[in-house]
């Protein structure tokens, strides 16, 4: 999570940023969180000085909402020179494609505080940065200057001449500055990089804190000279500093690695004589701290593994109130750093977890045990298995008894429907498979997990892979119509190919004849109605070419996995993600696919429809081009649902002859949908980063979050 920043009109408003495109709004001081989405990872927000309601926020391009965030709209580039979104990458991560676009990418942003209409922009074109000013609220823009980097920040001094006012751009090794009309260039002090930057102002004066690898470097006189501003101990690396822009004299710093009695100490430091000293209000070894009241990570997981804040944000009009932002938490101080309390997650009455909204997990699907609907299951990544007994109302983390180096991943989990509290699960050491960056540079055969069983609903585990190497397990299918004790069971694991067992998950045996691949990178498994058995093999390659080693495939078994043929994918195609089988007819297949990197123009994506079990294929949706699965509604074979990575979310009510965009649902990157089983029409989506949503399958086509047209998902 990043970029914390408080509403200097209120200070129970607050925006949190994450790197999962996420970006989250409190109303009440962090206690609860909306989720809205932007098409992409947010650089900053700004809220504008004099109207209490309008906020800026930066992506690919500078967006505005005037209604407290509950809108918004594309301020640049002009939504009218928006004609195509590139979504090449591996995440489909957006990069408009507009002319004209004199800015590019917008990386600073600063508002004048008496003038809402004039803002200032630091724009990176063609690796190229330069500094922008608009008069008419980004309208139109005027070129100022060149800069020798790309800035981190830009400030505008609130206490300068109206008419003309002082600038300090900061970036990585200088502060940029416009004072009184001149512009200076105010280097870093000698051999510094820095690695983050803030700015207070006073009568006295710009006061600039900054970090470095080097510690926390001051500045009282806006960066003419610097001073050392060391924390107590020795060592620290300083990894954010944030002071308030109203209070200069109170500063807070990230650290880690600090040595000091004996010990190595993570936290955040604060000073309220502007550098002079510097306390360890927040200081954490392997032991939690009485003072930092985390919730469920420091508990369940341990106390460093969300590290020290990689981002922090002060009030503007309060220091005393400040975020810190880590690899999982947002935690928040309201007396200057004294004491430091989790804004991510609540404990509630029974012991158990509740999130506050700040969700910022990747989840492969929401999962009932079949003997009790209490029990609910949902498989992430980074924080593995999680379970609630109270129907999803609150939650603990369900993997003990799981190898330390499997927990970090629980792919999928399946259940015996005929034995009570019997399951099993398949738990990785390596995370967000089948995104290529997994194996580009960690061959798949150094994959560690494996296949764990439970005999109480989840609440203990056990390994129980004899005969499977180390591997990642993303998959595991149970044929019900093997005997209870002696069930049949399949394991989809990435580079090794596909795992049978016929005794109970004891053991297992490679079973991938006729899979031709090298390291088949086996992603999902399905089964028909006759008992037919499919595998889908993820894509290598991530160019757009076809036909190579590197392209994805399908191959299926009529012998219980015992041997593969390969099943003719689509024309176009392959990138396959996901299969789904028709239960009343095992020769229909739906077929989830990934584009192919092609520019503005995406091929290849979307979703297939076979009625010949494979034989030939049609396209049934194309107007999303990065789908990752198609389920289907186990009350009616006719509702179909499907989700992917361009902000949408679709239903089919005839087999999947025709789509329609679910309403409401607009995170970025969406995984699977999946039917609430005691609520019909009300469904479940697993994201990529986003958490689970949850909401009506069917309704009112209401507007999205994003107002702009050119930019409305599943257009």
């Amino acid at each position: 999570m990043f970029h914390a920043t408080v509403s200097p009109h209120d200070p129970n408003e607050v925006l949190v940023a994450c790197d999962m495109t996420g970006s989250y709004i409190s109303h009440d001081g962090g206690k609860s969180w909306r989720m809205f989405n932007l098409r992409g990872t947010v650089g900053f927000f700004a809220f504008d000085p004099l109207q209490p309601h309008t906020i800026y926020a930066g992506t690919q391009g500078l967006w505005r909402s005037t209604d407290d965030g509950q809108s918004w709209n594309l301020v640049w580039p002009k939504p009218s020179a928006v004609h195509g979104i590139r979504m090449n990458s591996d995440h489909a991560d957006e990069i408009f494609v507009a002319e004209p676009n004199a800015l590019g990418q917008i990386v600073a942003f600063a508002i004048d505080p008496a003038d809402s209409h004039t803002l200032v922009a630091a724009g990176v074109k063609e690796g190229k940065a330069a500094l922008f000013v608009s008069k008419d609220s980004g309208n139109t823009w005027e070129k100022s200057r060149d800069l020798t980097e790309a800035p981190r920040r830009i400030w505008i001094d609130p206490l300068s001449s109206k008419t003309e006012r002082d600038l300090y751009i900061a970036g990585k090794n200088a502060v940029t500055v416009r004072y009184r009309g001149k512009w200076q260039q105010r280097p870093a002090p000698k051999d510094i990089a820095f690695t983050d930057i803030s700015a207070g102002f006073s009568a006295q004066g710009a006061t600039l804190y900054a970090s470095s690898d080097a510690g926390v470097f001051l500045s009282r006189d806006g960066g003419v000279s610097w001073l050392s501003s060391p924390l107590p101990g020795s060592g620290a690396e300083v990894r954010a500093i944030a002071t308030s822009l109203n209070h200069p004299e109170s500063a807070y710093a990230s650290y880690r690695h600090l040595q000091l009695d004996g010990k190595t100490w993570m936290g955040v430091a604060q000073t309220r004589d502007a550098g002079r000293t510097w306390t360890l209000g927040w200081k954490e070894d392997k032991t939690a701290s009485p003072n930092i009241h985390d919730a469920w990570i420091s508990k369940q997981i341990s106390v460093d593994w969300g590290e020290n804040p990689l981002g922090l944000g002060v009030a503007d009009q309060d220091p005393k109130i400040c975020y810190g932002t880590d690899f999982g938490r947002t935690m928040m101080t309201t007396d200057g750093g004294e004491s430091w309390r989790a804004a991510y997650s609540r404990k509630t009455p029974d012991g158990d977890w509740t999130s506050t909204g700040l969700d910022v997990t990747t989840n492969y699907g929401y999962l009932f045990d079949p003997f009790d609907h209490n029990r609910q299951f949902i498989p992430t990544t980074d924080i593995g298995l999680f379970r609630s007994e109270d129907k999803g109302r609150s939650w603990t983390r369900s993997v003990n008894g799981v190898p330390e180096e499997w927990s970090n991943t629980t792919y999928w989990v399946a259940f015996d429907p005929a034995v009570r509290g019997r399951m099993w699960g398949v738990m990785s050491g390596t995370h967000d498979l089948p995104r290529p960056k997994m194996w580009r540079h960690t061959p798949v055969t150094k994959y560690r997990g494996g296949v764990c069983s439970s005999v109480d609903g989840g609440r203990t585990w056990k390994p129980s892979n004899a005969g499977m190497p180390e591997t990642a397990p993303t998959h595991i299918l149970l044929d019900p119509s093997s005997p209870a004790g002696k069930r049949t069971l399949w394991v989809a694991a990435m580079g090794r190919g596909v795992y049978k067992s016929t005794d109970d998950g004891a053991t297992w045996v490679l079973k991938s004849q006729g899979i031709v691949q090298n390291e088949p990178l086996a992603w999902r498994l399905a089964r028909a109605g006759d008992g037919t058995l499919y595998v889908v093999i993820a894509r290598r390659s991530e160019d757009g070419s076809i036909g190579t080693d590197g392209d994805g495939a399908i191959y299926k078994s009529t012998d219980g996995a015992e041997s593969w043929t390969a099943v003719t994918l689509p024309e176009g195609v392959n990138g396959p993600n996901g299969i789904t089988i028709d239960p009343q007819d095992p020769n229909r297949l739906y077929l989830a696919t990934w584009t192919r990197a092609a520019g503005t123009e995406s091929v290849g994506g979307g979703i297939f429809l076979s009625g010949d079990g494979g034989k030939s294929w049609r396209n049934v949706l194309h107007r999303d081009q990065h789908i990752y699965d198609v389920t289907i509604d186990p009350r009616d074979a006719a509702t179909l649902y499907a989700s992917g990575f361009e902000s949408s979310a679709w239903r089919s009510t005839d087999r999947g002859e025709h789509w329609t965009r679910i309403a409401g649902f607009n995170f970025k990157w969406g995984h699977r949908v999946m039917p609430d089983l005691e609520h019909p029409g009300i469904i479940y989506i697993s994201t990529f980063g986003g958490g689970v949503w949850h909401g009506a399958s069917s309704g009112d086509q209401r507007p999205p979050d994003i107002a702009t047209p050119e930019l409305e998902p599943g257009r």
